[in-house]
């Protein structure tokens, strides 16, 4: 008679209703941008007695925030294993004061009234779920680390400013897509905005309109020949700003026009950026007007191999939990560029949120289970692949 081994997974130890309820209680903190305080006070209870040990950066004193990124760490059982991170966004976009979640046919509303903050809500939660499933389980783990950023709605901003000394991580996982959960995205855009302030002359148009020269006009010629849109499989380019004059008797002499560039290729993103500048200063010399550019780099891109060890790690733990997994990439942003770009090697992964930052967002019950349940897999996977 032999001894069969008996297979544990952690991921089966994910309480679903638990997960739930943890969902839209987090959901129903109100923390948006630069203003997480309630959400740090939270994650300062709840986080200690999963083990954690916190410590905060100063990020916010550079936007006038409440409160700073968030690094939490926790030993692991077997310190021979490097240790993994988890990352994702305390804010949300809009406020969630006074959401009233809605559940029908497994999926995940507001009431209308207000967003529903699964974006990141979502992931915060089930990362916490995830830790509390691999204490019950009693299986062996490496150290586990949470990366926990303030201000990225408005652009990656907690990530620009966070404290790399502080993490212990050098590998990890952000939950942050609308992909459904398998989705893993090996690769990110670079992105720049650019800014192109247009001067004619201003005048009146009843009293001197023979001294005026419109703003307005002369970047609508550098528009029409401005080529937007989907440049190239790469590449994307869009203007999304104009802004300018002051009545409507009075010839603009100035205006302002936006817009942003993202592409996989850095070589591109450069080469229409130019585009846009010359095209916008040739309509303004052929109108005896000029143009100020000035450009704003948002994030650099990022590219994580197949053979990578995150990649194998997301593979390996979706097949034990019967996921399929599958290998995209993307044109959208995520704190994953800034991280990547400082040394924090890591990877997007859906969790399956739709019609983010509007009143109509939601989520599936099987995705917020299956976000649980794949942390759990990759922080055991990982383990067991590290292990002496």
């Amino acid at each position: 008679m032999t001894n069969k081994q008996v297979i544990i997974n952690a991921a089966d130890y994910v309480d679903e209703q638990r997960l739930l309820n943890l969902f839209i209680e987090m959901a129903k903190i109100d923390g948006p941008s630069g203003k997480e305080q309630k959400v740090a006070d939270y994650l300062k209870k709840v986080l200690p007695e999963l083990g954690f040990k916190l410590e905060f950066d100063e990020a916010h004193k550079e936007f006038g925030g409440e409160v700073g990124n968030l690094i939490a760490y926790k030993e692991g059982t077997d310190e021979t294993v490097p240790p993994l991170f988890f990352s994702t966004h305390m804010d949300t976009v809009l406020t969630t004061k006074n959401l009233k979640p809605v559940i029908k046919d497994g999926i995940i509303y507001s009431d209308g009234t207000t967003i529903l903050g699964a974006d990141d809500r979502a992931a915060l939660a089930a990362y916490i779920e995830a830790v509390r499933a691999i204490i019950e389980s009693g299986i062996p783990h490496g150290p586990i680390e949470l990366v926990l950023t303030v201000n990225e709605q408005p652009g990656l901003v907690g990530a620009q400013h966070l404290d790399y000394t502080k993490p212990k991580s050098k590998v990890g996982y952000i939950f942050d897509s609308s992909g459904d959960v398998g989705q893993t995205i090996l690769k990110g855009p670079y992105s720049s905005r650019i800014w192109m302030k247009v001067k004619g002359n201003t005048a009146h148009i009843a009293l001197n309109s023979e001294d005026g020269n419109s703003a307005f006009l002369i970047a609508a010629a550098g528009l029409l020949d401005m080529k937007l849109g989907e440049i190239d499989e790469e590449t994307v380019a869009n203007i999304g700003i104009i802004q300018g004059g002051e009545l409507t008797s009075i010839i603009p002499g100035e205006v302002m026009v936006a817009g942003e560039v993202r592409s996989f290729s850095k070589e591109k993103l450069d080469r229409q950026l130019l585009h846009m500048e010359e095209t916008m200063k040739n309509a303004a010399k052929n109108s005896e007007g000029t143009v100020d550019v000035s450009i704003e780099k948002k994030y650099s891109g990022f590219s994580v191999a197949e053979d990578h060890a995150l990649t194998k790690n997301v593979l390996k733990a979706a097949a034990n939990i019967n996921i399929n997994p599958y290998l995209t990439e993307t044109l959208g942003g995520a704190d994953t560029n800034v991280l990547n770009e400082n040394g924090l090697t890591c990877l997007t992964l859906g969790l399956g949120f739709q019609n983010i930052h509007s009143f109509r967002e939601y989520i599936s019950e099987e995705n917020l289970y299956n976000t649980g349940r794949l942390t759990a897999a990759l922080i055991q996977q990982w383990h067991d692949d590290h292990k002496n």
